[in-house]
């Protein structure tokens, strides 16, 4: 077997293993020592936004003679996305080369070192195997089922059944008596700011920010809280309303109903739950026909507790559904 072939399948193996590990964390350490970081990030744009265009893809640079590719920096940031996830977005780029390239020096060693005919390394060859399958299948097979379209239609199908709902904005002043809070409203009234008197006597953490609370749903609050405030025009001071926590002084700042997010935020999130509900429909479809056998008698316990347990749910779910049925 050719070298170019021994290392392709050493970095398979080494991905995610305990030096690839390492290497993450090395790549977070070293970033801000990198000579070329500066001329790689001028070089090309952040890799999210760049064409994946396959049949051309871009040598990036070579390890000795061995090329890394603009596709296999887009497999790596797939790969090491959570590490990368509060690093800036222009900083990724550079990021991720270092990272290939620590991976690629370690892999070529290991294959002078003869690793390849390592036990380990065919271990985790074999492992990596069944990951890049599943994953090739995934992107390949299950993706492509969950359209634009078929996301729309959900959204319009869910934000159909929503109400829009009142949210209120408001600044409070806590204070534990009665005649704490009259006196408050009294300085209202000869001029004073809420937001001052609130920084003044309120026991609340809010005091911090001149008593606001920001927007709340009528749900949000406790009862006595809620209803003195929905009552309120907007600019309007409440009389001192007793709650468990004590007296508070309220004044209502805005008022909105707000209905379904915009389509571009939530999108991302339908899709995901779709490609979800994908991956487990095929592997329930899958499951069906495989043979599957447990040998490990510890997880053959787990396994039939379980099973006894959703038995279990299913029939008291069953049964209320029952009882509910005849209390119409």
């Amino acid at each position: 077997m050719g070298t170019q072939n021994h290392l392709a399948e050493t970095e398979a193996a080494s991905n995610n293993s305990d030096p690839d590990e390492q290497m993450k964390k090395n790549a977070l350490r070293y970033f801000a020592a990198l000579a070329m970081a500066g001329a790689l990030s001028l070089a090309a744009p952040a890799i999210a936004q760049q064409a994946k265009t396959p049949e051309k893809d871009t040598v990036i640079l070579k390890v000795n003679g061995h090329a890394i590719t603009r596709s296999e920096v887009e497999l790596a940031m797939e790969d090491i996305s959570v590490q990368l996830r509060d690093v800036p977005a222009k900083l990724r780029y550079p990021l991720i080369v270092q990272y290939l390239l620590e991976r690629h020096l370690l892999a070529q060693q290991a294959i002078r070192d003869g690793m390849t005919n390592s036990e380990e390394y065919k271990k985790r060859v074999r492992f990596y195997q069944y990951k890049a399958l599943r994953d090739a299948y995934f992107h390949e097979k299950l993706k492509p089922q969950v359209t634009d379209e078929e996301v729309r239609k959900v959204y319009e199908k869910e934000t159909a059944k929503m109400k829009p709902v009142e949210r209120v904005r408001a600044r409070h002043i806590l204070v534990s008596t009665r005649e704490e809070a009259e006196k408050v409203i009294a300085e209202l009234k000869k001029g004073a700011k809420f937001a001052d008197l609130a920084k003044k006597y309120s026991k609340d953490g809010s005091r911090e920010f001149g008593g606001d609370l920001g927007y709340f749903t009528y749900e949000e609050m406790v009862p006595e809280f809620s209803k003195a405030v929905f009552a309120l025009k907007k600019g309007e001071v409440s009389k001192p309303v007793k709650t468990d926590y004590g007296w508070h002084v309220i004044k209502l700042e805005d008022r909105k109903k707000v209905g379904a997010r915009p389509f571009e935020e939530v999108a991302p999130g339908i899709r995901m739950l779709l490609l979800r509900k994908k991956v487990q429909d095929e592997v329930a479809r899958l499951s069906k026909n495989a043979k599957i056998e447990i040998l490990d008698p510890e997880l053959k316990k787990n396994q039939e507790e379980n099973r006894k347990r959703r038995e279990e749910a299913l029939k008291k779910q069953k049964q209320q559904q029952k009882k509910d049925g005849g209390k119409k």
